[in-house]
């Protein structure tokens, strides 16, 4: 049977001791529709309240819910229980909940999201027995580093991690960590260069999109992909790590906080880059009508945040969409091209060989060795 999450936006008088009532509401009722309570979050602070609940189908839960209290979730999405339990570290009510009689959960089920790339450079066929040493002791130190700040890891490759925290100053000391270990990895490994980004925001779980999360993690991605920095933090990052240590404001070489206009910029621009960047008629100025901005706004604005002209960034996103291609599919140089918006593949391979210093061949045959 599947598992959903839904939330409920409660009223400002609404307690942690109201929402353990109306859940103890729910399991009266639930046998009646098919429904199994798992657990709930309620976060004081916001005002919000999730439930995670097994049920037949969204309906079920919804009349569910109306008979026990009246209270209908504002939003509900099928998840996955494993995945709920790496963001969220459970699936059912903590242990020392379960000796109260209402059984209250005071569990804000708002984290913060970390996401980091490691952006390789370097042709896989040059990876030799004292590289990929060094690298999985990389891989073991952000491990123990993300252990220590009691962040859990939801999704990891070798190049790329989604953490969860529940604490924003865990998460940005986290963060200084990781980026401290790469820059002693880099300097034993020079012959390998990787650029590693790290990008920090924050989020509930529900929302109007279908996936859990799905908000958060995709501001965060296009946070680490695209601004110019080592450690990119939200503006809500920025503000709720002043307000935990006394107003300090995060500092430090390569560090840094967008504003709101920052992230909405972003969004409107990457919501359309998404839909248009492997079109070979695709061009800068195309960017100005989603982006609200004239030519020479756009300009200064993707100048600040990217560190690229607009021209200079489309070219630099389809190169990079095309090293994926290169470890992630079985295309040939020339699909690569084409299906990365260039005009033609030698064009293409000019290009590739002056951003990474290898031939796109180098790349090819790496993955076939």
């Amino acid at each position: 049977m599947p598992i959903f999450m839904d939330r409920h936006d409660v009223s400002e008088a609404v307690t942690a001791e109201a929402v353990a009532q109306l859940h103890q509401q729910d399991l009266k009722v639930q046998d009646k529709y098919g429904c199994r309570g798992l657990t709930y979050w309620f976060d004081d602070l916001r005002k919000t309240a999730f439930c995670l609940i097994e049920a037949p189908d969204m309906k079920a839960l919804q009349k569910m819910h109306l008979e026990a209290h009246g209270d209908v979730p504002n939003q509900i999405i099928e998840v996955e229980p494993s995945i709920v339990e790496s963001f969220l570290g459970r699936i059912q009510d903590p242990v020392k909940a379960k000796n109260t009689a209402l059984n209250i959960i005071n569990d804000p089920a708002f984290r913060t999201l970390m996401v980091i790339s490691v952006n390789r450079l370097e042709p896989e066929k040059k990876d030799g027995p004292a590289y990929r040493k060094a690298a999985v002791n990389f891989q073991k130190g952000i491990r123990k580093i993300i252990d220590a700040q009691k962040g859990s890891t939801v999704k990891q490759t070798d190049d790329n991690w989604l953490v969860s925290f529940k604490s924003v100053t865990s998460a940005v000391h986290a963060a200084k960590d990781i980026h401290a270990l790469h820059t002693v990895f880099s300097k034993q490994k020079k012959e390998h260069k990787s650029v590693l980004k790290i990008a920090l925001n924050t989020g509930v779980p529900v929302t109007e999109k279908p996936s859990i999360f799905e908000d958060t993690i995709k501001l965060a991605e296009r946070m680490c992909g695209i601004v110019k920095g080592g450690i990119i933090l939200s503006a809500e990052v920025r503000d709720l790590y002043k307000s935990e240590n006394a107003n300090t404001i995060i500092s430090g070489k390569n560090i840094r906080a967008l504003s709101p206009a920052d992230e909405k910029f972003i969004s409107l621009l990457m919501d359309y880059n998404d839909k248009a960047w492997n079109n070979a008629n695709f061009k800068a100025v195309d960017f100005i009508r989603p982006s609200g901005c004239s030519k020479s706004q756009l300009y200064r604005k993707m100048i600040s945040l990217t560190g690229q002209s607009p021209n200079a960034f489309i070219k630099e996103y389809r190169l990079k969409e095309a090293l994926k291609l290169f470890r992630n599919s079985s295309l040939n140089i020339s699909e690569i091209a084409f299906e990365t918006g260039f005009s033609s593949p030698s064009y293409f391979s000019t290009c590739f060989q002056k951003r990474f210093g290898h031939p796109p061949s180098d790349y090819l045959s790496a993955q076939s060795a």
